[in-house]
């Protein structure tokens, strides 16, 4: 049977931490020998302890002078977390969509996409300038309201309605987009999100294939 509008699942899912295993943002730190400041300012944010924005300009202040080359040194160490194939295959089964939205960078992103197989996604670029980076964010910084207006986004341009809509991450600045779809999921997740999401699951995304049976 051919699925109906109503039932063709749009998943969006966050990148660092649950599309992936990484923060990417620390990859590149360790290659600026910044790791160990990044991943302070990063756990902060994650607890929704700091603004995102002001967080990921701090973070990437320190990687200024990092030669280009570090972003495909770092999409080498990228570990896809377990499950993400047999989600999007399953969700590509359903005729549905997955975006993948992320308050890292594009320069690691747009591989990954392509990699796994994701149909939509947005992310934040770094600013380079005679080879290296500057420490700087070009453009609007994805956070919480960019992730939720994505989502909102890719459903109107699918013609995929909300009610059809799922929302995976495992941080703070994900629990915008999450009470913006129809189900909000948890993963490997900080307190705050546990506490606020629809349904919590552990290690492997494969465990949300069921969900999508649940969407109207």
């Amino acid at each position: 049977m051919t699925p109906t509008a109503a039932t063709r699942p749009l998943v969006v899912l966050d990148c660092d931490s649950t599309t992936i295993q990484d923060e990417v943002i620390e990859l590149i730190a360790e290659a600026a020998g910044t790791r160990e400041l990044v991943a302070e300012v990063t756990e902060r944010a994650m607890r929704g302890e700091l603004d995102f924005a002001q967080s990921l300009r701090e973070r990437v202040a320190t990687l200024a002078g990092t030669p280009e080359s570090v972003f495909e040194e770092t999409y080498r160490r990228v570990r896809p977390t377990p499950g993400i194939h047999e989600l999007v295959a399953a969700v590509h089964a359903r005729d549905g969509r997955v975006g993948v939205v992320s308050g890292g960078f594009h320069e690691v992103l747009d591989p990954l996409a392509v990699d796994l197989g994701i149909d939509l996604w947005r992310a934040n670029r770094l600013e380079v300038a005679d080879g290296a980076l500057t420490g700087r964010v070009l453009g609007a910084i994805v956070d919480a309201e960019a992730k939720a207006a994505a989502l909102r986004e890719w459903a109107e341009a699918e013609r995929i309605p909300l009610s059809a809509t799922v929302a995976i991450g495992d941080g703070a600045n994900d629990l915008r987009m999450m009470e913006v779809a129809a189900l909000g999921v948890a993963f490997n997740a900080k307190p705050i999100v546990r506490e606020r999401a629809d349904v919590s699951i552990e290690d492997d995304l494969s465990l949300a294939i069921p969900l999508l049976d649940r969407l109207r």
